[in-house]
């Protein structure tokens, strides 16, 4: 991935021209048979011969100056991803060059990782038994990158949805383990670097992985792909959207010469596990509710002859012994259309409070979907389970889950023996629930193509802690290396100059089309013209 060198503004002022108007002395007898074009030919030989000149003097910086001034310089970056269910860490090799900044590499040679469970959240009860998990992924990175790189390999850890739904005064003692063992690991470390990231944050890393992955950064704003995660805690939908939103909900990144306004948010709560637990729970209430009345409870979501194992489930303290009791009454029904409709109940709780123009789910405010999407995660584990192809349509999601739910329990456990029963029992909720969000929430079509599932792209890994590394390291990069070329020949500063001679000259902008010759050779031009004037050089 290239980026271009990073630039000064420079002002220009009528008396710090960089090339001065030449004046020719003439005979007043033979002023007045002079030819006006004369004068111009004069300023048109002196503004080419500046320009070659100018081409030249680069030529020469790039091909004779180039082995004394660009080096390559090989670095390592650690991230530790907090999730809900588990912890992972990214070990990244990769090289920086002076005049194009990082450049990844995100296959086996430049990209380990390794993963612990479970999430950090778990240890709320007991924030110091954090320290083990962590220890043991700083154990991996040290194996992952020679000793002699300890010092400068920046170590960061990021926690997700699972931290941020415990309180804060729990959350701060998790982070504060973990960043002891951090602070004695050998890497480099600041406390600030170990913290609980937003969930639009996650989303917004999750977008832009996903779109270096598909060549798309860096590019045309309406060429993007929006992406939507189902995790475990929580959802993120992130899409560039050229209609007006709210500043909590608006995010905006440059990278390269484009400038990116983004939705992002995170529906906490409405990750795959943890609205299972809710839609459980909200079944149990019910119960009680009707315990009065002598009615079988009904449990859609459940495979017919499933029993319920009331130790994997994470429902609420309060009255837990009647909870647990109501939860065994529980009636599994397997049925894919009433567990649908319980989904989408879950999913437009709140709604009629909603205080934006639409709502597509609860009372969040979010613009209508714009362009191609990747559903990621637990929406790519879904369809994979099933045997979708990545393009598939919501049509084929429903028709292999309503096959699955109405399913006998013990078939399935037959047919999947290598799943553990947990993970295979989510299955019918998960392919309900994906269509009560995607399609019944979010309005995508059930034989709409613009939607595909996937996990990777190019055998990059569509992990958003990639994204997060992406913007972190180009950034250190720009500080580091602030653009000696651009800040030692002043490159806005000439061709703006030429620029506006030309155009004084003419009276007319359209002159100033011969810089587009520049474009390609030299960035900084393309981003002086397309900000200061109506000259297009998009197309040279």
């Amino acid at each position: 991935m290239r980026r271009s060198n990073a630039r000064k503004k420079i002002k220009t002022t009528n008396g710090s021209q960089t090339m001065e108007s030449v004046k020719f002395q003439a005979r007043p007898s033979r002023s007045s048979h002079r030819s006006p074009n004369r004068t111009n030919s004069k300023s048109n030989l002196i503004y080419y011969t500046s320009i070659a000149f100018i081409i030249a003097f680069v030529c020469y910086v790039f091909v004779f100056s180039s082995k004394l001034r660009f080096s390559v310089k090989k670095k390592y970056g650690i991230v530790i991803d907090g999730g809900s269910t588990g912890t992972r860490i990214h070990v990244f090799e990769y090289e920086v060059r002076d005049g194009v900044g990082p450049v990844f590499d995100f296959g086996e040679k430049g990209l380990v990782s390794m993963r612990v469970n479970p999430g950090l959240s778990a240890y709320a009860e007991e924030p110091e038994m954090a320290s083990e998990s962590v220890a043991e992924l700083v154990e991996f990175g040290k194996k992952s990158v020679p000793k002699e790189y300890w010092s400068e390999t920046e170590i960061r850890l990021m926690a997700t949805a699972g931290m941020r739904l415990l309180d804060l005064d729990v959350q701060e003692k998790i982070l504060e383990v973990c960043r002891k063992v951090l602070r004695d690991s050998g890497f480099k470390f600041m406390n600030d670097w170990a913290s609980v990231i937003s969930g639009s944050d996650e989303g917004l890393y999750a977008w832009v992985i996903a779109n270096y992955a598909l060549g798309t950064l860096g590019s045309d704003p309406l060429q993007t792909t929006g992406i939507i995660e189902l995790g475990g805690a929580s959802a993120q939908v992130t899409f560039v959207s050229d209609e007006p939103m709210p500043h909590e909900y608006s995010r905006t990144i440059k990278f390269r010469n484009f400038t990116y306004k983004i939705y992002s948010h995170s529906l906490l709560q409405f990750g795959q596990n943890v609205a299972f637990d809710l839609l459980l729970e909200s079944l149990v209430a019910r119960g009680q509710d009707q315990a009065a009345q002598s009615v079988k409870l009904m449990d859609p979501c459940s495979p017919r002859g499933y029993t319920h194992n009331l130790r994997s489930l994470k429902l609420s303290p309060s009255s837990l012994a009647d909870k647990n009791r109501f939860l065994s009454a529980l009636y599994p029904s397997g049925n894919f259309s009433e567990c649908r409709s319980a989904s989408l109940s879950l999913l437009q709780k709140g709604k009629e409070s909603c205080p934006y123009k639409s709502c597509y789910i609860g009372s969040t405010f979010m613009p209508k979907l714009q362009g191609k999407f990747l559903a990621t995660e637990n929406f790519f584990h879904t369809s994979k389970f099933f045997g979708l192809p990545p393009k598939a349509f919501l049509s084929d999601l429903m028709a292999a889950g309503k096959s699955f739910c109405e399913e006998d329990w013990s078939r399935l456990k037959s047919k999947y023996h290598s799943l553990q029963e947990e993970d295979l029992h989510r299955y019918c909720f998960s392919s309900a629930y994906i269509l009560a969000l995607l399609h019944d929430s979010l309005g995508i079509g059930l034989d709409d193509d613009r939607i595909g599932y996937a996990n990777q792209v190019e055998n990059i890994p569509l992990d958003w802690a990639l994204g997060a590394f992406i913007l972190q390291s180009t950034a250190e990069s720009d500080k580091e290396h602030s653009g000696w070329f651009a800040n030692m020949f002043r490159w806005e500063a000439i061709f703006l100059h030429l620029w506006i001679r030309r155009k004084d000259q003419s009276g007319s902008a359209a002159s100033a089309k011969n810089l587009c010759t520049f474009c390609c050779l030299v960035p900084q031009v393309k981003d002086a013209i397309l900000r200061r004037s109506e000259i297009n050089c998009m197309d040279c």
